[in-house]
């Protein structure tokens, strides 16, 4: 359901929410999301651009989340990397479709329930969802 950029997104987000007072190097956010550093960089630059994310150079520096995990949901990460398409007009471009088939209707009907879905819940509420599993990441043993 989700594109791959978007399940990275929310990876590097969960593993960034561990500690909100420290910064993390990519290095330390690919191993621990299992998400290529090549492809990571891309996602990180993406949220930064968003302001769910910064990034400090230099010595110490790396990346931290910009706002608390509870001012996150889920679709900030989403739309901030791969946003839902929602259908707004015929996607096979039919003149006499002046307003939506009811396929097409029905197809963003279930994207807009997605969106709320997504809006809901908060980087934080998964986090504290409890269980073995911490979700999203590997957590060290040490």
């Amino acid at each position: 359901m989700l594109p791959r950029t978007a399940e990275y997104a929310l990876r590097a987000v969960a593993c960034l929410a561990q500690d909100t007072s420290s910064t993390f190097s990519a290095d330390h956010v690919a191993e621990h999301t299992k998400v290529p550093r090549r492809y990571l960089h891309k996602v990180l630059q993406d949220l930064c651009k968003m302001d769910l994310v910064q990034s400090r150079s230099g010595p110490g520096g790396g990346y931290m989340l910009s706002k608390q995990p509870d001012e996150i949901s889920i679709l900030d990460v989403v739309n901030a990397v791969a946003p839902v398409e929602r259908i707004l007009h015929c996607p096979l471009g039919l003149e006499s479709h002046t307003t939506l088939c009811p396929l097409h209707r029905e197809l963003d009907r279930a994207y807009a329930e997605t969106e709320k879905a997504f809006a809901r819940v908060t980087i934080g509420q998964v986090l504290r969802s409890g269980g073995k599993v911490q979700p999203l990441c590997e957590v060290s043993s040490s």
